[in-house]
């Protein structure tokens, strides 16, 4: 699969800009970024890429007197994050229950960061140019949702599941049947490596939303870690597999995009039962109303 590279230049630049440039740019089908000491490196695979609409949605950048420039080139047909996986990411510690390693460094946190041997329940994480290490907000706040939900027993789909780090912290909690999807064949092939590391299952499909017409039965427990105009775009599809008491958790989004989510979600029968924020930041857990 071939990816556009895109550079945005921001000026002034700040890490709220980056991070809002990488919000805008998602909702236009940007699925990795990196932080370069000169701006933001976002890919795009080939075929989502419009750099019309790209530029369009730039423009609407909600911080005053900010401006934002980018250059666009072909990523190489290589491991374009090769750089970042072999640097690794400091062990993540959620609610003092989780911790997310990452396998380059397993040995080494384990050594530097004794405080891990009390933490109930770790997953190793072995990125392969897939979102969901748990460095980012969202994924964080996910993962804290599912450990305060009772999933012994439940059936769990994760959409764009990237790392596979949902569905795997899923099962540590106790869910009997995982199913995963992402449009990105480097995701599922990740996402499968990154279970068997932890020795867990999952089933993990390629393709988006449509993949759900090939999957039998519904879901308790529906997770999407995706940008806005996805989930607005998907959330149909989610609800056609809910039970009556199925939850969906989503993120992936700001704050300011949940009213957006929620009025859709409402026409659908959902409400929301709960909220998080984390650097504005938000994930919502659905229920049925």
């Amino acid at each position: 699969m071939k990816y556009i590279q895109v550079k945005f230049t921001a000026e002034p630049d700040s890490q709220d800009v980056r991070d809002i440039i990488a919000a805008l740019a998602g909702e236009v089908g940007f699925d990795s970024f990196t932080d370069e000491s000169d701006g933001l490196v976002g890919y795009c695979q080939e075929d989502l890429f419009n750099e019309e609409t790209l530029s369009e949605t730039i423009q609407h950048l909600p911080i005053p007197d900010v401006k934002v420039s980018f250059t666009v080139n072909q990523a190489e047909d290589k491991n374009w994050n090769e750089e970042w996986e072999k640097t690794g990411f400091d062990p993540i510690i959620i609610d003092n229950r989780c911790a997310i390693v990452c396998k380059n460094m397993e040995q080494e946190a384990i050594s530097k960061y004794p405080q891990l041997a009390n933490i109930p329940m770790k997953i190793v994480i072995d990125a392969q140019q897939a979102f969901g290490t748990g460095t980012h907000e969202t994924t964080q706040m996910i993962v804290s949702l599912l450990l305060s939900q009772d999933l012994k027993g439940k059936r769990v789909l994760d959409c764009g599941c990237g790392t596979g780090i949902l569905g795997i912290v899923a099962a540590k909690c106790g869910a009997k049947d995982i199913v995963s999807y992402d449009i990105d064949e480097w995701s599922v092939r990740n996402a499968e490596h990154n279970a068997k590391l932890n020795d867990i299952e999952l089933d993990v499909l390629e393709g988006d939303k449509r993949v759900l017409s090939h999957v039998s039965g519904v879901f308790d427990v529906i997770l999407a870690n995706i940008n806005r105009n996805i989930i607005l775009d998907d959330i149909d599809e989610f609800v056609s597999v809910m039970t009556t008491n199925s939850k969906i958790i989503l993120s992936g989004f700001y704050e300011q995009d949940a009213e957006a989510i929620l009025h859709k979600a409402n026409e659908l029968g959902l409400k929301e039962s709960q909220r998080l924020l984390n650097h504005d930041w938000c994930c919502l857990l659905l229920e049925r109303a």
